[in-house]
């Protein structure tokens, strides 16, 4: 079963205590706390932003460092060096805070194809690269860095606001987060542009190009054919800095944490053909705060937090599935790159979500992974 692995920001890999035999999660107001344990404690990595496995039952894990480079390793707590398994520092443009490799996907048929997906910035313009690799035929912990097959690139006004990350989504399509393209407030409305690529996650098909290009568009796309200039693309719009999302890996609901603006971060099951909202609202408020708006047509968070303890970016997690703790079954786990702070998300009453708090881990959490 799957068990919880998060990855922080500047720091090497920590896990939540998964084979700990005491309750979970640990009560927030009591004597007893909760405790991060280093999940590799021999490894070291720089900047690291993602982590993910490949899905082909080598029990291997992929960390991914914003500057380029992808590094593989045994998923062994006593492992002690990692190899390269893809470098393309000379491709990435990581100059801006939130630019770099910020996303790696495997195919569902990795096994037999030996296809991975990145998600980066590059320069010149200045713009969102979305590439397939291919593993080496030779080394299964090394990638062809000369496979590289471009499927889609779109500028981008900012040095922030990339979104980054890009999953298969049990249809066997390729989802991408896209952020709005930066800039305070979305100056370029592009959370509601529907002719652009940005503020929106993506639906492609990676296994029926179409049209010339090295991708399809599915079927089942809300814009498909459309007359008004719409991209094709889009799955759903209105979103500020969707930086993390998955897949509940028993019902397939999708959960996005979108970062916020000033005031609200928010966590969306984000749903085919639906606006969540930016830059009209910022989580269930207008924005700006203190503004009035007209929210029909507008999908809300199902959840969502002010900046009022210090916590101010959210950082999407997973729907728990694994065996470890039974407390935490289908419950959303996340957390918040700035505060460290960890917490479990019940929406068994929709109406009345209940968040509970696991841990502060007093440090940035960039993201979380699931094992295999």
């Amino acid at each position: 079963m799957r068990n919880p692995i998060i990855l922080f920001l500047l720091i090497p890999l920590f896990i939540a205590c998964e084979t700990s035999t005491e309750p979970f999660p640990p009560p927030v107001n009591g004597d007893d706390e909760g405790v991060v344990e280093p999940a590799f404690p021999e490894l070291s990595f720089s900047r690291p932003l993602d982590i993910q496995h490949a899905g082909d039952g080598t029990n291997r894990l992929f960390v991914v460092e914003q500057g380029g480079v992808i590094s593989v390793f045994p998923n062994d707590p006593e492992v002690e060096s990692a190899d390269v398994f893809l470098d393309i520092r000379n491709r990435v443009n990581d100059s801006g805070n939130e630019e770099g490799l910020l996303g790696l996907a495997f195919h569902h048929n990795y096994e037999n194809n030996g296809y991975f997906y990145v998600n980066y910035t590059a320069s010149n313009p200045r713009r969102t690269v979305i590439s397939r690799f291919q593993v080496s035929q030779n080394n299964p912990d090394e990638a062809d860095s000369n496979s590289e097959v471009e499927l889609l690139s779109y500028n981008q006004p900012q040095s922030n606001h990339n979104g980054g990350h890009l999953a298969f989504g049990p249809d066997g399509y390729l989802y991408i987060a896209s952020g709005d393209g930066g800039g305070g407030g979305d100056p370029g409305n592009n959370g509601q542009d529907r002719t652009n690529l940005l503020g929106a996650i993506l639906r492609i098909d990676v296994d029926d190009p179409q049209n010339g290009n090295q991708y399809g568009i599915p079927a089942g796309n809300p814009f498909v054919n459309n007359n008004e200039g719409y991209a094709e693309e889009i799955f759903a719009w209105g979103l500020r800095n969707p930086w993390r999302f998955s897949f509940d890996a028993e019902t397939g609901e999708i959960w996005a944490a979108d970062v916020g603006q000033s005031d609200r971060e928010a966590i969306h099951i984000i749903e085919n053909g639906l606006n969540y909202g930016w830059n009209i609202i910022e989580g269930s408020i207008c924005y700006p705060p203190g503004s009035t708006c007209d929210k029909e047509g507008l999908e809300l968070p199902i959840y969502e937090y002010d900046h009022k303890e210090g916590d101010r970016s959210v950082t999407g997690g997973f729907v728990y599935r694994g065996s470890a703790f039974e407390q935490l079954q289908g419950l959303y786990i996340y957390g918040d790159f700035i505060s460290g702070r960890i917490w479990a998300l019940d929406i068994s009453d929709i109406e009345n979500p209940v968040n509970t708090e696991l841990i502060n881990a007093n440090f940035n959490i960039a993201s979380f992974g699931v094992d295999q």
